[in-house]
């Protein structure tokens, strides 16, 4: 079991779990970062805030008439987040006690064995890995209701991958908030993206885009332990370089690593993953690094390893 950063030449293995805060990055496990210029405003208040594709080729981009005719079949544009059975593919982090923390996806692959989450999940900005690979394990289609608590199994995982930005803290680590790992095939031999399906990723979107956003908030404010999603639009974050931003209510913590998707239609058409769910201010509103030529890279060393 190995973690691994972009263009690092030397294996991390961690020795602890690590939930450090930091001034301007503060995480929770399962949580949503606060963005930095409130986050000063957030630590006065109080200093414990936690509550708890098929290859690697390029892809093309849709063209006007193809991205018109996705967004005519895609779901409309809501305020507020609704429950959601859309999508096998999304699903839950587990820890070794078996709880479930931040939201995942599958994400096309050439081995199918790989998924997104965001890098904050796992470990703070510059600090120690949060959790061993071993440690962890992903269920897609997680639900929480007796025998269909895990209807696709629980599926270890076998490497994390971030980018070096991340795990150096580099002044633009917001815009590296993301993760990719890799899974181990199940019992039978299967890959994860067999089984459940997989968006494609997109590494050149625009940041003007409709969206479909689904995340599993924590218990919390999610008894049932239950997907929700919202399709609305998003826009370059204004004070985030490289980030988005969209407008909707019930992205409470646990959604975190939540994929983004455009055009996406339903659950054998989930479009194109252009980023993860990463932070925002409020529950109602919440921001995503844009996935662009520096997350292929991260992703490539994941589909190579």
């Amino acid at each position: 079991m190995t973690w691994h950063s972009r263009t690092s030449t030397t294996t991390t293995t961690p020795a602890a779990r690590g939930t450090g805060r930091r001034a301007g990055r503060a995480v929770c496990a399962g949580g949503r970062r606060a963005r930095p210029f409130l986050l000063v405003l957030l630590l006065g208040l109080t200093l414990n805030s936690c509550a708890g594709p098929a290859s690697s080729a390029a892809l093309p981009r849709a063209t006007k008439s193809g991205e018109s005719a996705a967004r005519a079949a895609a779901p409309e544009p809501r305020s507020s987040a609704v429950p959601f059975a859309g999508a096998s593919s999304v699903g839950v982090l587990i820890d070794s006690q078996g709880e479930h923390f931040c939201t995942a996806s599958v994400v096309s692959s050439s081995k199918g064995n790989i998924i997104a989450t965001a890098a904050h999940c796992l470990q703070d900005a510059g600090g120690d890995p949060a959790y061993e690979p071993g440690e962890l394990e992903f269920a897609p289609g997680f639900t929480g209701q007796g025998k269909g608590r895990y209807p696709y199994g629980r599926w270890k995982v076998g490497s994390v991958h971030l980018d070096e930005r991340w795990t150096e803290d580099a002044e633009d680590a917001d815009a590296a908030d993301y993760a990719f790992l890799t899974l181990a095939p199940d019992a039978r031999g299967r890959q994860v993206q067999q089984v459940v399906g997989a968006a494609t990723p997109d590494w050149s979107s625009a940041p003007d885009r409709r969206v479909t956003v689904v995340g599993y908030p924590n218990k919390q404010h999610n008894p049932g332990n239950r997907p929700i999603a919202c399709t609305t639009d998003t826009r370059p974050d204004p004070d985030l370089p490289r980030m988005l931003l969209m407008e909707c209510a019930g992205f409470w913590e646990g959604t975190s690593g939540g994929p983004w998707l455009a055009d996406y239609r339903d659950a054998k058409h989930q479009g194109r993953l252009i980023g993860v769910l990463s932070g925002g201010d409020t529950d109602s509103e919440s921001t995503a690094a844009l996935f662009d030529d520096r997350t292929r890279e991260v992703y490539e060393e994941a589909a190579g390893s």
